[in-house]
């Protein structure tokens, strides 16, 4: 099988598709993520893997390049990482009692041929009704700051999720079975 490299730096997608048994390398150069106009969340996460994959795949001929992003999304706006504390406990609060969507863009290319597959993976989360000194424990143990929607479900926020329709692991980043099947088919 071809090289295959990972244009993320998330550990969580390095922790899933270390998962599959598959050997691969990390290279994820800088790219433009921002989006002009209205799109989509579906075609909004699509892009950006897209972008991701291209600023990977440019640097690697001969390999297999995988780009990936994840949004969560609550009545059609999308909630990105936090800029703090305070902002954590305003999305949990938000989230709290609700269902939300969980949206990962994928984005595979050979670079070696003219074969890009791109496709996105959506999965409800549904939050029991929360606290407010239940969110601020969670936000104080800093696990919200750096993860869209201010919570990691494969961490403490597995506590705040009452239930899931969909992938597990398009939750937690990367929708490794789907992947894995069109990685196969390279």
């Amino acid at each position: 099988m071809k090289k295959i490299i990972l244009a993320s730096t998330s550990p969580r997608r390095r922790e899933l598709l270390s998962l599959s048994g598959l050997s691969f390398e990390i290279d994820a150069p800088d790219c433009d993520e921002r989006i002009e106009g209205s799109v989509s969340p579906e075609e909004y996460v699509k892009e950006l893997s897209l972008r991701k994959c291209r600023a990977a795949a440019s640097l690697h001929p001969d390999a297999l390049v995988i780009g990936a992003d994840t949004i969560v999304c609550y009545r059609d706006r999308i909630l990105g990482k936090p800029a703090d504390a305070k902002d954590a406990f305003r999305m949990l609060t938000k989230l709290s009692g609700q269902i939300h969507e969980v949206f990962t863009g994928v984005t595979v290319t050979d670079t070696a041929g003219s074969r890009t597959e791109t496709f996105c993976e959506r999965t409800e989360v549904e939050f029991y009704n929360l606290t407010a000194e239940e969110i601020r424990e969670y936000v104080n143990t800093k696990e919200p700051l750096d993860k869209a929607g201010a919570y990691g479900i494969q961490g403490r926020g597995a506590l705040l999720v009452r239930r899931i329709s969909g992938d597990y692991c398009n939750v937690v980043g990367l929708p490794l079975a789907r992947l894995v099947r069109i990685l196969k088919t390279f």
